[in-house]
């Protein structure tokens, strides 16, 4: 529940003698709580979340994002949209995959975000799904509960598998986790 949601809900609950009145407001009543028209909408993003389901078989699916509210993240600097989540130890690093470059079946060494700076690559997960991203686009891989599959075209790997898009190298900002993954969640940061 995002905070503005929790202020509003606590705020209709603190109103003194709301127990006392009529649980069914009389048909002219206007809603209890209007919205605010002088702020814009908080924005949507979407993710991609390569995750593992309980059987070892990791899926891709996306994810939006929307939890924003508004406020300056150093005044006198104007507000920003922000979505931050819980403080966590990280490694951030960036890569240069070289032209060409093949990530054969392999799972994530641990939860990690994947934000593409320049070129294009894809991943493909154990179900079958390809996702091609580019600059901007973010993947959050967590697929280290997988199992080698047991039939199929993909039988024996485990997952996922990634490449390069085009002749030229493809830079990614990597940031690595150290929470435990999660299996059986998808889309678990929104």
């Amino acid at each position: 529940m995002s905070i503005r949601k929790t202020l509003m809900l606590a705020a209709l609950f603190a109103l003194p003698g709301l127990a006392a009145q009529a649980t069914v407001p009389p048909a002219t009543s206007g809603p209890a709580v209007l919205p605010d028209t002088t702020q814009p909408a908080p924005p949507q993003r979407l993710y991609r979340h390569l995750w593992a389901d309980d059987k070892g078989v990791s899926h891709i699916t996306t994810c939006p994002v929307h939890d924003f509210f508004l406020k300056s993240m150093s005044p006198p600097a104007g507000p920003q949209w922000q979505d931050p989540m819980a403080p966590q130890m990280a490694t951030i690093m960036m890569t240069v995959q070289p032209a060409h470059w093949n990530g054969t079946w392999h799972p994530d060494p641990r939860p990690q975000w994947i934000i593409p700076l320049q070129g294009r690559w894809y991943v493909r997960a154990m179900d079958g799904t390809r996702v091609e991203m580019g600059p901007g686009d973010i993947l959050f891989g967590e697929d280290q509960a997988v199992r080698p599959m047991a039939n199929g075209p993909f039988r024996g790997k485990k997952g996922h598998d990634a490449g390069n898009i085009g002749d030229g190298p493809v830079t990614l900002m990597v940031i690595q986790s150290d929470a435990a993954p999660v299996t059986n969640r998808p889309c678990r940061y929104n």
